[in-house]
């Protein structure tokens, strides 16, 4: 059976006999052909085609109220994107690179290039705030690039994990993909597995015990982490437009987004009008909360007072904070409506902690290199956003931040592009995925040197007993 139930006596036993299974097969079936590659991301294609509206339920059902239009594009399109996006680049991608060799022994018959090999065995730990797109994404990189995996969904979206689990089994021999559904205590005797890698998105202080599980055995690891990605509006923006976005980018999934602008540092001059425009667009794009289609609800009770709390904290604080259109949180539904913070303390908690809900502190700079500096003091970001029309002002940014990824006079628009890479700095992550990235993180890059049949070390003189020869080698290199 592909699912491997909730943790019970004797988990542990399974979830090894698993990998013991993966790995056999993977050993036998080397090398892992492109044929055989293509027809996994194939059918991992078909299970989306044919599954959608299915799943869209599930994760409707896990978050109570969610937009299906939110759940089939980032979900199910994305995902859909990211298998054909390999598919039709895995034979550019699997050739192997010929690399340059020293004069003259390329002359002399030599040869060096890299080869990339799949790693075997990849675990993935995926998150419940897009249960399917942050799961089968990174298994697109993972089959494409030759391996077998194993998943451990999200305990918060039980009804899409169980639905995942059961489609998996249905498109897939359990020696080639597993799915393993269960608790906190599977999520931990999974992360101790000795994998060949192990995909992690989710929080930091989950991912810090995630690595320490993977150091036991050396295990190489991807973290996807998230953060406080900030966004930078300049008073040369088009404030109108920025606002659209930031709002768009914030409330999509309610802010439930790694990526989503975490807090905004406005030019002075223009924080008035981007505060109140970002109020208007909020309330054109929902005029109300509950009920609405379109939005998302908090994913558990827990988020929900966690993200109240930071409201209180910021109001008791000094903050102002100004709700949309005046309508108060619902705690029964979980729908917590978009709230400004206004310009709260640098130690508040808002500011402290990864936010994660449709809530947006907004502060004023003087002048560029305060808004980089404030940047600078935190963590290093997964994304950073910058709305203004000066060129300049837009390379100082770049050049004095470090951040996984940017988006230029839009928000996280840069997760959508197959070409570019994802991933974080620091806190932020380790490692990356997307397209040809991600093919490169799950291959191992082989190095293969052919030696030519002439005697190379007579001709340097490398031969014992070393004489005149090697030292007017040697005395040459180091000139």
């Amino acid at each position: 059976m592909t699912a491997i139930a909730s943790m019970e006596p004797g988990i542990a036993d399974e979830l090894h006999q698993t990998l013991a299974l993966q790995r056999q097969a993977f050993l036998a079936e080397l090398p892992v052909g492109l044929a055989q590659r293509v027809d996994r991301l194939q059918r991992l294609i078909h299970l989306l085609q044919e599954n959608s509206e299915a799943l869209c339920d599930a994760m409707h059902r896990d978050f109570g109220q969610r937009s299906r239009h939110v759940s089939l594009l980032t979900d199910i399109v994305y995902s859909l994107r990211n298998a054909r996006y390999a598919i039709h680049r895995l034979k550019r991608w699997s050739k192997p690179s010929r690399r340059s060799l020293d004069f003259p022994l390329r002359l002399l018959g030599g040869d060096a290039r890299v080869e990339y090999q799949p790693k075997g065995v990849v675990g993935i730990l995926s998150p419940w705030n897009f249960p399917i797109y942050l799961t089968l994404g990174p298994l697109a990189g993972v089959l494409a690039a030759g391996n077998r995996a194993m998943i451990k969904p999200s305990e918060l979206t039980p009804a899409t994990s169980a639905l995942l689990a059961e489609l998996i089994e249905r498109y897939f021999d359990r020696s080639e993909v597993a799915v393993c559904v269960g608790g906190i205590e599977v999520g931990g005797a999974f992360s101790a597995l000795p994998f060949d890698h192990l995909v992690f998105t989710g929080g930091g202080g989950v991912g810090r015990h995630v690595m320490r599980a993977a150091a036991d055995n050396l295990v190489p690891v991807t973290l996807e982490l998230g953060g406080k990605s900030p966004v930078v509006v300049s008073a040369s923006a088009d404030i109108e437009r920025a606002a659209e976005r930031i709002v768009l980018g914030k409330l999509l999934n309610a802010g439930q987004i790694c990526l989503a602008p975490d807090y905004v540092l406005v030019e002075r001059s223009a924080e008035e009008r981007l505060v109140q425009a970002l109020m208007d667009k909020a309330a054109v794009f929902f005029p109300r909360y509950a009920g609405n289609p379109d939005y998302t609800a908090i994913i558990d009770a827990r988020h929900f007072a966690r993200l109240q709390g930071y409201l209180a904290d910021a109001a008791e604080r000094g903050a102002e904070v100004l709700r949309a259109g005046g309508v108060e949180a619902d705690e029964a539904s979980r729908i917590l409506p978009f709230s400004l913070v206004r310009n709260p303390p640098e130690d508040s908690a808002i500011m402290r902690n990864e936010i994660f809900g449709p809530l947006l502190p907004v502060l004023g700079y003087g002048c560029l290199d305060d808004a980089i500096g404030f940047i600078n003091r935190r963590d290093r970001p997964l994304g950073l956003y910058y709305f203004g029309e000066q060129p300049a002002e837009e390379r100082h940014l770049l050049e004095r931040t470090i951040a996984g990824g940017v988006t230029l006079n839009d928000v996280v628009f840069h997760v959508m592009q197959e070409e570019l890479p994802l991933g974080g700095v620091g806190a932020s992550g380790i490692g990356r995925y997307h397209g040809r990235e991600g093919f490169l993180e799950f291959s191992h890059a082989k190095a293969v040197y052919r030696q030519p049949k002439f005697d190379i070390a007579a001709l340097l003189g490398a031969k014992p007993p070393y004489g005149a020869k090697l030292e007017r080698y040697i005395r040459k290199e180091l000139k």
